[in-house]
């Protein structure tokens, strides 16, 4: 069953499943690709929003509790949730727009583990990582790849015919060719491997390992370990800066933001954030980092702290939705789109103004998010 939600137009963890800018506003040059956005939404209880202007795309969410992924198009301001045969825990778009990654534990009968009904226990299933056109979700995914166990993110190469999955219950990383629909290489790394990114230069894989405090750096090129970087407690995900020269790190348990030089290869500063940061992204043009701060299961958090890169502090709060938890940004990073899994929301957060232009309703528990542009 397909459920779409539709909002009128105008004129144009928790600790989830781990263990224990400024900028000028360009709106006149995207008239083509926005809309208004009006929305009345249910968190808690329907309220109307003001009417506000954002780009055009689409963002796709991880509802790791609903399996399913759920797709906004942010030019008509429709949310379509479709259901899947994986309990999602992360998306990601390919390089090239086409393709839609997920992946996740496999759906079972509803006698696995609460997070969907799909088992996450190492040893019992292996995950998969489904491939989407990402035009057509309805029609089903055009490939089904087995890899390790408790899979919880991906990313693309940059070339777009590898991808690389996180097995957090086999302390390793698939490396899978998407040609060929199959994993050509398992990469060990350290202890309870989870949130990872190429580096601008795609020479590099940056992975946060939950259990042993460290970052694995993984070379693109002889796909080997190449370095682990020591950087605190439970780092759950990782943030390159555009230019490559410093990796943000989420620490959860800590409630800091570690930052690492990636030409030296270690840790040269925290920085205080939210309860239990979970996902980092950095603006394109290199000035901010954007955290989301999950809190716990008992007290869940709805904040997303803004860390100014050159200040090497947070400069502003912004409140989303219970449980913020992933974090993505458009193209031109006027925007940033942040999952709430206890709302089972994204926000979607204007640079400019640091404010939530609107919010949208989608699956339940949404976890990692990404954004498509439009088709050119």
């Amino acid at each position: 069953m397909i459920m779409s939600i539709n909002f009128p137009q105008f004129s144009r963890n928790s600790k989830g499943t781990l263990p224990g800018r400024d900028h000028e506003v360009r709106r006149l040059s995207l008239l083509p690709l926005v809309a208004a956005v009006v929305a009345t939404l249910a968190v808690g209880t329907a309220h109307a929003q003001t009417p506000m202007v954002i780009e055009g795309g689409f963002v796709y969410t991880a509802d790791e509790h609903g399996n399913s992924i759920s797709a906004i198009d942010l030019a008509t301001t429709r949310v379509t949730t479709t259901p899947i045969p994986i309990s999602p825990h992360n998306v990601q778009i390919t390089t090239d727009g086409t393709r839609l990654l997920a992946v996740g534990a496999p759906v079972t009968d509803g006698h696995g583990h609460s997070h969907g009904g799909a088992t996450h226990d190492a040893g019992e299933t292996k995950g998969r990582l489904l491939v989407f056109d990402a035009a057509f979700l309805a029609k089903g995914p055009v490939g089904e790849i087995s890899v390790g166990a408790h899979p919880a993110h991906v990313v693309p190469g940059p070339d777009g015919r590898r991808a690389f999955v996180t097995n957090a219950g086999d302390n390793t990383v698939s490396v899978v060719d998407l040609a060929r629909m199959s994993v050509v290489k398992t990469i060990a790394t350290g202890r309870y491997p989870h949130g990872l990114r190429i580096s601008p230069n795609g020479r590099e894989v940056y992975v946060a390992n939950v259990q042993d405090g460290s970052l694995s750096v993984i070379d693109t090129n002889s796909l080997t370990e190449v370095a682990r970087i020591p950087v605190g407690t439970t780092p759950v995900q990782v943030g390159f800066t555009p230019n490559g020269g410093r990796v943000y790190v989420s620490l959860r348990d800590e409630n800091r933001v570690a930052v690492v030089d990636t030409a030296s290869r270690t840790l040269i500063g925290t920085i205080e954030v939210g309860r239990n940061p979970i996902q980092v992204h950095a603006t394109p043009d290199g000035r901010f980092v954007y955290a989301a701060n999950q809190g716990t299961d008992a007290e869940p958090a709805d904040t997303v702290s803004v860390i100014s890169v050159a200040a090497g502090r947070v400069i502003d709060t912004i409140r989303t939705g219970k449980g913020a938890h992933g974090v993505s940004l458009s193209d031109d990073g006027a925007v940033v789109l942040v999952t709430n899994i206890v709302d089972s929301t994204v926000s979607v957060i204007d640079t400019a103004t640091r404010r939530v232009l609107t919010t949208f309703a989608v699956g339940r528990g949404p976890n990692g998010v990404t954004y498509r542009s439009m088709p050119r």
